[in-house]
């Protein structure tokens, strides 16, 4: 192929699965021309933990004889980085974690195991925060992630790492884990676009867990259709995760049809917070009215106990997440500090290994479940997400979706929250409540503002991940937001 290495990282997954199944572009090629980037621009950026270089390198030589034998399936060859949450074989996975720093899994996680079987290309382990807490990819204890567009700002958080690395073409794709927002929202600050699938549509096996009832994995791309052939790969049930579905996953590039006339989507007032940037609001606005000319109908709908989510998430989550960490003592998972004693040894593994962040929602959610306190803060919460989930089971009875912005702010500098909890955890206040209610959701660009990405979102009903793809999809062929590179992609 004629193409330079930076035309080569530009393409699209979908216009690669066209050049190399019809050889014009060979999967080495591919990989070497990501690999080189990886090489020149991630001191810069902070996107990956651990390059497979030569995992990746493999991959491709075993990627182009699959093609030449005709046996290429969708994302044979395609190069993807991988959050550092998700178990591989061949590399460390670390959560970004001192405690588990250097440890290698003996299985890979569903997901890995199903994008190996296609033949995709694995570059690295992606940047996060640590076990997936925070919204700023700042928390790593590693090195924080800078974001693309410009790299005084924060790519968001906590699939930071994976957001980045497609937005400065570093991956062609990549998968990341949704919990309260973090796949949306680095997303959102990252200029691509962020895909949470409905609650069990994807296994969650060999995913370092956070929140067990909230967790979920899903891709980032560079377009739409980008992210409905990553989906296609990796969702459906699975024996392994209890909590996977078996409902029948639909061809997702089938519904991107672009055409969206008599579709009803929902403009909920609650997703209109105090504090959001003027510049976000305008892009949102303006995208509003692009979505009635392409003949949907805009329907106000009220969704009353959204306010509650954000609240009701920070008792949830770090409950759940203080059950789940449990086990990194030093004895059963983590790096061992040893002492004279279990207990201060415990004491010393937990208080060396974990950062401050994990060990805040650590306390918030010990307190939350313990003794006298349970019912009162755990259990009215479960009761709360209830009515946050009813509210969207109403909404979905007068509409197909529903769009919001995917954050009230562009990307904030690094630094500027960190100090401030509360403030930090405002950055989900759109993103959380689809945890909550267990929906899928996708942000795709819509704007700028002050030269960085603003993003909106398309919710939809539990398992309606084809009607959502479709709407943004079909908003995305009218406008040129992702066809604009950050200066350093361009440039790379």
């Amino acid at each position: 192929m004629s193409n330079g290495a930076a035309e080569i990282t530009a393409l699209t997954a979908a216009e690669a699965r066209r050049a190399l199944d019809a050889r014009e572009l060979s999967a080495i090629e591919l990989t070497r021309s990501y690999l080189a980037r990886i090489d020149r621009l991630d001191d810069e950026i902070g996107a990956y933990l651990h390059v497979m270089r030569d995992v990746a390198l493999s991959q491709a030589e075993t990627a182009d004889r699959r093609i030449a034998a005709g046996n290429s399936e969708p994302m044979t060859g395609i190069p993807v980085a991988l959050k550092d949450v998700l178990c591989t074989i061949d590399a460390p996975t670390t959560a970004a974690s001192r405690i588990l720093e250097g440890f290698r899994p003996p299985y890979d996680a569903t997901v890995v195991n199903r994008l190996r079987r296609q033949g995709a290309v694995f570059l690295g382990k992606a940047n996060t925060d640590e076990f997936a807490m925070g919204s700023s990819n700042e928390n790593s204890a590693f090195k924080p992630v800078r974001n693309p567009w410009h790299r005084d700002r924060v790519p968001g958080g906590s699939s930071g790492g994976p957001a980045a690395a497609v937005a400065a073409e570093m991956a062609m794709v990549s998968l990341g884990s949704d919990t309260g927002g973090s796949i949306r929202q680095p997303a959102g600050f990252c200029g691509v676009v962020g895909l949470k699938p409905t609650y069990g549509r994807v296994s969650r096996f060999g995913l370092l867990a956070f929140a067990s009832s909230l967790d979920q994995i899903g891709p980032f791309a560079r377009t739409v259709r980008d992210a409905a052939m990553v989906l296609q790969a990796i969702a459906g049930h699975d024996p392994f995760d209890a909590t996977s579905s078996p409902e029948p996953s639909p061809d997702y590039s089938r519904a991107l049809s672009g055409d969206i006339r008599g579709m009803k989507i929902g403009l909920a007032r609650e997703y209109t917070a105090d504090g959001m940037e003027d510049g976000v609001f305008a892009a949102f606005n303006s995208a509003i009215h692009r979505f009635r000319a392409l003949g949907a109908e805009i329907v106000s709908i009220d969704l009353p106990h959204t306010e509650y989510a954000l609240p009701t998430y920070y008792i949830t989550a770090p409950a759940e997440a203080s059950a789940n960490l449990a086990r990194y003592d030093g004895v059963k998972y983590g790096s061992v500090e040893t002492a004279s004693t279990l207990r201060e040894t415990y004491a010393r593994t937990r208080g060396k290994g974990f950062g401050p962040e994990v060990k805040r929602r650590i306390m918030l959610g010990t307190y939350a479940l313990s003794s006298g306190y349970y019912d009162a803060y755990y259990i009215k919460a479960q009761k709360v997400r209830t009515l946050i989930k009813q509210d969207f089971d109403a909404a979905w009875s007068k509409v197909d979706a529903i769009v919001a912005p995917t954050s009230p702010t562009v990307a904030f500098p690094l630094g500027a929250r960190t100090d401030d909890p509360y403030q930090m955890y405002l950055a989900d206040v759109f993103t959380i409540p689809a945890n909550m209610a267990g929906i899928p959701g996708v942000a795709v660009p819509c704007g700028f503002s002050e030269e960085l990405p603003v993003s909106l979102q398309v919710l939809g009903p539990a398992f309606a991940e084809a009607t959502i793809l479709r709407i943004a999809d079909a908003y995305e062929r009218t406008e040129s937001w992702a066809a604009r590179r950050p200066q350093i992609a361009a440039a790379g």
